[in-house]
């Protein structure tokens, strides 16, 4: 038996009602943030970026690939990891499909890794994605936007305990937590400009959830997330891990 209030039609309409105002002020308080966010100024990168991929190496610049804008997610996929990280995996499932849909609006989107492009490649396979996988190792590139940070530094962080969290999806990734937590996700989003690359918006943590499209989904059915009190994501899987995948 349910435990919500079943009510009458004439009912539910009027609660979906009051809903729907709330909702569409959230939806123009989301179209007030947008524009805040297209406003920001913008920051020049100087530095000098080379990636490896399939063509080559690659410089940021070249990343466009002959457009305006580009959106570089950073997958969680370090040097000493055999699997890329769950969570990313997840998340790359959600925008892999739309990547056609954006370079009509003049948007390139793509991952940077600091793994090398013979780890990065073969897992790309077998997920069956198509975006450009960029290797930023031996490049200062996650380093210098905060993507990455030096191993002794999580090792002390970690040194009064792991969390559970960390252990399960460090597991999950075939690392060590300290190799592990040396890994952040981020989203990044830059502007090319007579010949000049900006920094123009970035965001990790909760601000990665619009990237999460199942996220969005759950938010409407009756369970919500279901991730329990704290939110626990290792609930989530590699799409091909999933009981009854094909």
């Amino acid at each position: 038996m349910t435990a919500h209030e079943i009510v009458t039609s004439e009912d539910w309409y009027a609660a979906r009602k009051e809903l729907l105002a709330l909702e569409k002020a959230h939806t123009r308080q989301s179209d007030e943030l947008a524009r805040r966010r297209r406003e920001l100024p913008w920051l020049r990168i100087d530095k000098e970026y080379t990636f490896q991929t399939e063509a080559g190496p690659t410089t940021l610049a070249e990343l466009f690939e002959g457009r305006s804008q580009l959106v570089i997610y950073n997958f969680m996929f370090g040097p000493d990891y055999e699997a890329g990280c769950p969570v990313c995996s997840s998340i790359a499932d959600s925008f892999n499909g739309v990547l056609e849909h954006l370079k009509a609006r003049d948007v390139t989107m793509v991952c940077v890794s600091r793994a090398p492009l013979e780890k990065l490649l073969p897992y790309r396979r077998r997920l069956g994605w198509e975006f450009t996988w960029a290797s930023s190792f031996g490049s200062d590139f996650n380093f210098d936007f905060e993507r990455s940070q030096p191993r002794d530094r999580v090792s002390a962080l970690l040194a009064d305990g792991i969390p559970p969290t960390v252990k399960h999806f460090a597991a999950e990734c075939g690392a060590d937590p300290a190799g592990f937590m040396t890994e952040r996700p981020g989203l990044s989003v830059f502007a090319l400009s007579d010949g000049e690359v900006y920094l123009t918006y970035s965001t990790t943590a909760r601000g990665l959830e619009p990237v999460m499209v199942y996220y969005g989904i759950l938010d409407l059915v009756p369970h919500g997330r279901d991730e329990g009190h704290p939110a626990d994501p290792t609930w989530m899987r590699r799409r091909d891990e999933f009981a009854g995948a094909s």
